[in-house]
């Protein structure tokens, strides 16, 4: 398997509303695995054609025989990348291409049957598989973890307690790695699913309260896939262990393209920078791959994304790359650019290699690690500290281990010898680091489990205290029946985080504000334009018993139903869009008032178009058109009057900057003219004493 090619394969959509609304035309062709795209601007021009492992068209409809569905893509790459895993090899399978071009669409895919992307049905088939082994001596284990990339940030989806940015560090032996990143056991595919739909959720919830969008940030889900065998005749256990990154990289397009300007154009520049680094390191592989430049430097570290990725780039890894076209010529200089950049990955070639008991090998050689930076603070003078517990080392003065005066001025003064001592700091700090892999290394897979139930069980504690429902069954708000109670469901401009958040409506009073309001706030939002206390929805039955639900806007809060903003109580229909601040967006779910309405008109159409984030932002817009067209006219009006007014000042200034400019000039032509007089008599006299003179 060494030497062997990323395999690459690109893929084409439909088309999306608006390039329809547009009347769009394709420009790309598939024949076999070759891909063709023509030129818009010169369609006399001999299409550009490019040769893949696999070249995907999806743009018609399931009904024509070329077409290739989610289980076909699925077949080609990953059911192969899957048997690499168990053969031992590390896999990485990365979807790359612009926003909107069906990237989380392949990978991630759509709940509905058929629609499934590779994560999910890789998932469940390395489950299938684990629970098809009937032999006795053959165990496995399965650890996930999930992060998100953006801004070059790393942060932890799957961990409420790791806030904030998490490191990136190099270790000798295993290479980049995030510090603290949690690794969760897993037994079922159920499990996996969980852990994928708790990580949107947090995506979501961060990515809305930031204003983010989940296009803008790098998803990156890693299974560690374990194969312990019990030699029964030697008594010994041999391990092979698989990592397995799926990577949803964020879209590649120009800023032009997307209209991007502040914050959203430094947010593209940082994405930018890690795609453009991708495609520098991918042409310097390709180039090492041609025997061009041996020496080549390959600036892995130049972006968090291809240092975290180095080992599936060329390292020791089984890589599949999948490139999301898309088939509107309005998007020629995208799918273009996306092609040329698949063209070049399939030239890289790494060097896989199937990994055995890993973790005794990795253990003997962090603890001569160990001992190796132990020898070097012995040499150093700093032998004594080895006796200190290494937590303490750089514990504070206040913590608890040091509660008497004399362990502060001892560990201060060891504090001082290691900051004085050349190198012991560093050597402090690595000794740290290996202990701590050491640790977990040596975990059993039941701490491993009580471990990721204790994080679990945090998780769902801050989901619920924000007000998001857990489970189906709404074990968060009580017992009730879900399939009957009022909900609210978030909708995002990305449809992967649409849809992923339930907020219940309890019966009497749901209050929606900040965490920091003074009264506790049973759905918590944050963000722009969000109040302490936003707005609260009222659950009442009238005669008939049937649920009312009545949407109740605080002051002053910035609140939309169906376009409109409120300022008095509304009651809420089932399938109304409501906006809160600038960010969330909701669709209102009433089950019983749905139902009741599909039996009194059930030949009722379905609408075409799908109440989603989009619907409901174009809705906004088409409402407030009036109030923006009375506004801009107010607001031009008072520009005329500001604009007459600044004309008026800034022509009584040029006047009296005129009236003081001719003064001035006439001033200095009277200096000039009483100057040029005297001198006229200066020149006089001196002629009247010169004749005196001569004669």
């Amino acid at each position: 398997m060494s030497g062997a090619s990323v395999k690459v394969a690109v893929r084409v959509r439909p088309f999306n509303s608006r390039e329809t609304g547009k009347d769009s035309k394709c420009i790309i062709q598939m024949q076999g695995s070759s891909t063709s795209i023509i030129n818009p601007r010169n369609p006399k021009e001999s299409p550009k054609s490019f040769s893949f492992d696999y070249s995907y068209w999806s743009h018609t409809s399931p009904e024509d025989p070329d077409f290739a569905s989610q289980s076909q893509v699925y077949n080609d790459i990953g059911k192969e990348m899957l048997q690499h895993s168990f053969e031992g090899y590390n896999v990485c399978i990365f979807a790359y291409g612009q926003t909107g071009a069906g990237k989380s669409y392949t990978m991630m895919g759509k709940q509905d049957k058929d629609h499934e992307g590779i994560i999910p049905q890789l998932c469940e088939d390395l489950f299938e598989k684990i629970n098809d082994n009937n032999n006795s001596d053959m165990s496995y284990s399965v650890e996930v973890s999930y992060m998100e990339i953006y801004c070059e940030r790393v942060r932890d989806l799957l961990n409420p307690k790791t806030k904030g940015n998490l490191r990136v560090r190099e270790h000798p032996l295993l290479g980049p790695y995030v510090e603290d990143l949690s690794k969760l056991a897993v037994t079922s595919y159920t499990d996996i699913a969980d852990l994928m739909d708790a990580g949107n959720k947090a995506r979501t919830v961060a990515a809305t309260n930031m204003n983010e969008t989940s296009s803008r940030s790098h998803a990156v889900f890693t299974i560690v896939f374990t194969q312990k065998r019990h030699d029964v005749e030697t008594d010994l256990c041999t391990e092979k262990v698989s990592k397995i990154s799926l990577v949803d990289l964020a879209g590649s397009e120009r800023a032009d393209s997307t209209g991007a300007k502040g914050t959203r154009l430094k947010e593209g520049a940082n994405i930018n920078k890690s795609l453009t680094t991708l495609g520098k390191v991918i042409s310097a592989l390709a180039e090492v791959s041609k025997k061009k430049k041996k020496s080549d430097f390959i600036p892995y570290r130049d972006s968090v994304l291809t240092w975290l990725l180095r080992e599936n780039l060329g390292g020791n890894s089984r890589t599949a790359m999948v490139a999301a076209l898309s088939p509107a010529d309005i998007n020629y200089d995208e799918t273009l650019s996306t092609l040329r950049y698949a063209d070049r990955a399939k030239q890289i070639k790494c060097n896989a290699v199937i990994n055995e008991d890993p973790n005794a090998k990795l253990i003997r050689e962090l603890k001569d690690e160990v001992t190796r930076l132990k020898d070097l603070l012995c040499s150093q003078g700093l032998g004594d500290i080895l006796d200190t517990p290494v937590g303490s080392l750089t514990a504070s003065p206040s913590s608890t281990l040091l509660n008497n005066q004399a362990g502060i001025q001892s560990v201060s003064s060891l504090q001082e010898r290691i900051m004085s001592t050349p190198g012991g700091e560093e050597a402090i700090e690595r000794l740290k680091e290996s202990e701590k892999i050491i640790a977990e290394l040596n975990e059993t897979w039941e701490e491993k489990l009580r471990k990721t139930e204790a994080i679990r069980m945090e998780r769902e504690a801050l989901l619920a205290e924000m007000g998001v429902a857990i489970r189906e069954d709404g074990g968060t708000l009580g017992v009730f029946s879900p399939k009957k109670t009022p909900h609210l469901v978030n909708l995002n401009e990305d449809p992967l985080m649409s849809e992923c958040l339930l907020y219940y409506i309890k019966d009497g009073i749901t209050r929606v504000g900040q965490a920091d309001a003074q009264r506790r706030q049973d759905i918590v939002l944050s963000g722009a334009h969000i109040r302490e206390e936003h707005c609260s929805f009222r659950s009442d039955k009238n005669q008939n018993g049937e649920v009312i639900v009545t949407l109740v806007p605080c002051e002053g809060s910035e609140t939309y139903v169906n376009g409109k903003r409120v300022a008095n109580p509304v009651k809420l229909r089932s399938g109304n869009r409501i906006i809160m601040g600038k960010n969330h967006v909701f669709r209102f779910n009433h089950p019983e008032q749905a139902r009741a309405e599909r039996e009194k008109t059930p030949s009722a159409e379905t609408p075409v178009e799908p109440v989603d984030w989009a619907f409901a932002q174009r809705e906004l817009l088409e409402k407030q058109g009036i109030d923006m067209k009375q506004e801009m006219e107010k607001r031009l009006q008072e520009m005329e009057i500001l604009y007459k007014k600044e004309k008026e000042e800034a022509d009584l200034l040029l006047e009296q900057q005129r009236l003081d400019y001719e003064s001035k000039l006439e001033a200095l032509q009277k200096q000039v003219e009483t100057r040029s007089l005297a001198a006229e008599t200066t020149e006089e006299e001196e002629e009247e004493e010169d004749e005196e003179y001569n004669s």
